[in-house]
């Protein structure tokens, strides 16, 4: 029988059991769209409602200034959160990150299980390894177990260094989700926001120009029209959420902030004789001397355009950095994660979404499967790498609508692997899964034992033949309460697990015993 080939990551899918895409969604899903450079933002004052770290110090006088009008915090003090939407349906559970029984990741599942999983018998994790005979094929480098030949984890460790890996811990979550359909309420980006992250120039960003800026929809509880997510998906993008003004034009960096530095100073001397006994004086007067320091503040920041660009970035692109010049230039995707992990980690944006689109991959062989998660695999590890280089911890979670399985057959060929191919879609085998990493040490799961570790990090459990067990967790069958979960493990890792009736007063996650058993790690900050 003549094989179909393997289509490249760019490559658009077209089933025949699916309807022709009319959608924005639909052709993000089959990878037919990328996004367009769309940006829309407020004033230049406006994006400075509550900017963070200056990068270089005003004149003592001005900084004192700064504190009383709150240009001081960096991302709110809160754990920068960066969300991957894998648009169509993608893999995530057995050929990429182990799920298990009851008892945890390595609770086996059966081997016609695997085999629903795009998993041979002679693959199954507890199989006979003969590259590893004491791990068979379980590699859990990232705390969090994977399948040893997960194309996601090759990515994650081709773009992490060793120290990044060991700083670095999981957990899996088995949950349901419909396939093929944009009404799935997945994204936690409004979550976030609730429980306090925020960045000095918005508080959320996405790839996508939609009201969650990812593919999936926010759940409708946490929605806030305030904090739509700006567009982002390109380093111009990035670039071009700051204008500093003509002043530029005519000085360097230092010269222009010295002489924004005296407007705001010679206005504060006219506003010192203004009237304050009306309270309305007090107000204006207070809005003026914010205004000029906060543009000398902007100007001092973000004079020199490197600041903000990720392609000036050598950190990110170059010979040392995470992507070469080459990859950068000649692959959409990877400016579009750079983009996003630039401004997230560094604190500009307080939560990001980036949306991959082409996860639909049932394509009736494997390799396209395998190309697809590689590259997710590679923007994953990116942003890790990135945090560490910046020495800042990072909550990371990974979700698609729906899943995929497999009949059993096997594709032999090159990119194939030898592996199940995947040949339709199946909400049943459906998981989202979370990488936390720390610059202080890898987080440390819950639990007194480890049999009580394994079962905080694998928050629900599937059956024996692959398919999620409705019932192991309050999110197993329910897109909302897996977006809770995912808030409540944010909180968590700040020590801030008590604050969720007071986030979300709606949840519906049971008692503090229930919410203990959602949670997998122990604080980090």
């Amino acid at each position: 029988m003549k094989r179909k080939a393997s289509l490249q990551p760019d490559s658009p899918l077209l089933h025949a059991c699916h309807s022709k895409p009319v959608s924005r969604r639909d052709f993000i899903a089959c990878g037919m769209s990328f996004g367009a450079a769309v940006l829309t933002s407020g004033s230049v004052l406006s994006l400075f409602a509550n900017p963070g770290k200056a990068y270089a110090d005003l004149s003592p006088d001005l900084e004192a200034l700064k504190q009383q009008c709150g240009i001081n915090v960096q991302g709110a003090g809160k754990i920068p959160f960066i969300c991957f939407d894998l648009a169509g349906g993608a893999n995530i559970a057995g050929s990429n990150v182990l799920v298990g029984g009851a008892g945890g990741q390595l609770d086996f599942l059966s081997v016609q299980g695997y085999s629903k999983l795009g998993l041979p018998a002679d693959m199954v994790p507890q199989a006979v390894n003969s590259a590893d005979p004491a791990a068979g094929f379980v590699n859990s480098q990232l705390g969090l177990a994977f399948h040893s030949d997960s194309q996601m984890l090759a990515g994650i460790l081709e773009r992490t260094s060793m120290a990044t890996q060991a700083m670095t811990n999981g957990a899996v979550l088995p949950s349901r989700s419909e396939n093929d359909t944009g009404n799935n309420p997945h994204n936690p980006m409004y979550a976030i926001a609730k429980a306090g992250a925020s960045g000095s120039l918005m508080p959320l960003i996405g790839s996508r120009n939609s009201d969650s800026g990812a593919n999936s929809m926010a759940p409708i509880e946490f929605y806030n029209p305030e904090l739509r997510p700006t567009k982002i998906d390109r380093p111009s993008d990035v670039t071009g959420l700051v204008d500093v003004g003509d002043l530029f034009g005519l000085l360097n960096q230092s010269d222009a902030v010295a002489v924004m530095e005296s407007v705001q100073r010679i206005s504060d001397s006219k506003l010192a004789k203004v009237n304050t006994t009306i309270s309305r004086d007090a107000v204006i007067k207070d809005l003026l001397r914010c205004g000029y320091v906060k543009s000398a503040d902007l100007a001092d920041r973000f004079g020199n355009p490197a600041t903000l660009d990720p392609a000036a970035d050598t950190d990110i692109v170059g010979p040392a950095g995470i992507f070469s010049a080459e990859e950068f230039n000649s692959d959409a995707e990877f400016r579009k994660t750079a983009s996003v992990m630039k401004l997230v980690v560094n604190g500009f944006a307080g939560a990001g979404s980036v949306t991959l689109g082409g996860y639909d991959y049932h394509t009736g062989e494997r390799g396209t499967g395998e190309l697809r998660d590689l590259r997710a695999g590679r923007c994953i590890g990116a942003c890790l790498e990135y945090a560490a280089r910046m020495n800042q911890p990072l909550m990371l979670y990974v979700y698609s609508d729906g899943s995929v399985a497999s009949n059993g057959r096997i594709d032999e060929s090159e990119l194939g692997r030898g592996k199940g191919e995947w040949t339709g879609d199946n909400s049943s085998t459906a998981a989202s899964f979370i990488l936390v990493y720390s610059p202080t040490g890898r987080p440390s799961l819950l639990g007194g034992s480890a049999s009580e570790q394994a079962r905080h990090q694998q928050i629900g459990f599937m059956r024996a033949d692959a398919s999620v067990e409705t019932g192991s967790s309050v999110a197993a069958n329910n897109v909302n309460l897996l977006v809770q979960t995912v808030l409540v493990n944010y909180l968590a890792l700040h020590g801030e697990q008590g604050r969720l009736a007071e986030v979300a007063p709606f949840h519906g996650l049971g008692n503090a015993a229930s919410v203990d058993r959602l949670t997998a790690f122990a604080p980090i900050i």
